[in-house]
This record gives structure tokens, sequence and C-alpha cells, in this order.
């Protein structure tokens, strides 16, 4: 008798009483129903639906971030390290949210532009809480959510604990490495500006003989999310310069020359500045 299963026993369970158990679980008619273009122009569909996987994004690797600064905290690197080797292909994926919408013409983007009214991206309250994470900290990125309590009690909360560098340089010195007082003790919610006695720290760690400890593994694992952090910033400004050349952002930003100033900065800096004495 053959054991090749009968085409009845290989077809799904069909029949369910209520939704079905992916709706129930993937809320996928909740997010195929999110999307109310403003204008006529086909195009407009493709920016919005953009934008929220966009968003998307941004609450995974909140997620993942945050997840990473906990287990530092609590000097467990491998949930720390798995949290962060995940973030990666997340980041890649966030970064490629840009092609549907990277290739469009000026006119093409006007066309529904003025749908945005006084909308941009700036405004997004997940993107500042991963900004806060990253340790790019200000107190004036609250100002546009004070009409929104929860959004705005969240990211107040981002604000004043430590970001995931924060995290990082506090396991340095835990592990015996000169991270100074005043680093350490610093207001969590001001921005993070680079220190010359962190930079010989990560300098200290990454002269070690041995080029495989779990210390140069998570800087190692920094860098990665910084290059793509900063791959990102600079697709952004590509795509906008791209779109509308050096016209004014949507919501009065300064639009290609704010982002070409972001496109300068990168996160975890001393990371990038100690390779040079290693």
């Amino acid at each position: 008798m053959s054991d090749a299963p009968t085409d009845e026993a290989a077809t799904p369970n069909l029949s369910f009483e209520g939704s079905t158990p992916y709706e129930d679980y993937v809320q996928a008619s909740v997010l195929t129903h999110l999307q109310h273009p403003l204008s006529d122009e086909p195009g407009e569909m493709a920016f919005l639906v953009t934008t929220q996987v966009m968003e998307l994004w941004f609450t995974l690797l909140v997620h993942e971030w945050t997840t990473a600064a906990a287990a530092l905290r609590e000097d467990d690197l491998p949930t720390a390290m798995a949290a962060l080797k995940r973030s990666l292909p997340e980041l890649e994926s966030l970064n490629a949210s840009w092609k549907p919408i990277a290739n469009l013409t000026p006119a093409q983007f006007n066309a529904y532009r003025s749908a945005l009214g006084e909308g941009s991206g700036f405004q997004s309250a997940m993107y500042r809480r991963l900004e806060f994470l990253l340790g790019d900290k200000s107190a004036s990125m609250l100002v546009p959510h004070r009409g929104t309590p929860s959004a705005h009690a969240e990211l107040e909360k981002a604000l004043t604990e430590p970001s995931l560098y924060d995290e990082v340089l506090r396991l340095l010195s835990r592990r015996g490495y000169p991270v100074p007082a005043e680093v350490l003790e610093r207001d969590p919610a001001l921005r993070y500006e680079p220190h010359a006695e962190v930079e010989r720290a990560w300098q200290s760690v990454y002269a070690d003989a041995d080029q495989d400890t779990e210390l140069i593994r998570l800087g190692e694992a920094l860098t990665d999310v910084a290059e793509l952090v900063w791959r990102w910033r600079n697709d952004h400004l590509v795509a906008t310069r791209r779109a509308m050349g050096a016209k004014s952002g949507t919501g009065g930003s300064a639009g290609v020359a704010w982002l070409e100033k972001r496109a300068t900065k990168n996160v975890f800096p001393e990371l990038w500045t100690a390779r040079s004495h290693v």
C-alpha cells in the first residue's frame, strides 16, 4: 500500500467558526485598510504604504534595541548580541523600503505632495524613540506630540532613560575599562557627545591580542548597526534630493539641507574614531 498522502489529507482546513486563525494573529484586515489616499494620484498609494511599512520596521527595531539595552544592564551579553544581530537584517529591510519611492520624478512627487500638508517624517513618534535609543536625544522633539498624551508619555520616558550606547559604556566600565564618571553619570536626556576617554577605552578593547573577545564582537555588532543607520540617513537624503531638489521640506523643515546635516553624523561615534589608533 502506498504511503503517499491522499489529496483529501493534503487539503488544509478551510472551515472556521469566525475569522481565520491567520487573521486573528496577524490582523491583516486592519493593516490593509489603513491606507486612505487624499489625492487621485496613483503614486500616492505607494508612498503611503511604504511609509506605513517603515513605521512597522521602526517598531521592531525599538523592540530589539530596548531588549539589547535591558540585557546589557543585566550583564547578559548573549541576549543583547542576539537582539543586535536580529536588528541587522531588519535595518537592511527598512533601508530597502526607500526603493518604491526613491525613483519618483519631481512631477510625480509633487502630484500628491500637497496631500501631506504639514506632515513630515520627523513627526514620527516611533522613529523618535528609535533615535533616542541611539543616543540622539532632544527634548524639543517631544513638542509635536503634546496633543497625543500616550505618545508624549512614551517619548518622555525614552528621553530620560539611558540609551543603548549608555548601557554599552556602563558595561565597559564594569569590565574594567576607564570610562570616565562624567560620561557614566551624565544626564541621559541630553544628546550623547563623543569623549576622548571613551575613544581610548574602545582602543583598548580592540587592541586585545584575541580578536574574538565578546567585547570586540559587541563593538562590531554596534558598528554594523551604526553603518546601516548611516545608510538609512543617506538613502533618505538621496530619495528626497531626487524627488524635490533643494525645496523646503514638509512640516517646515529645511528639506535636503537638514538631511545633509543629519547624514554627516555617526551613532556610537568613538567606535569609528578609535579605529584610527589601533
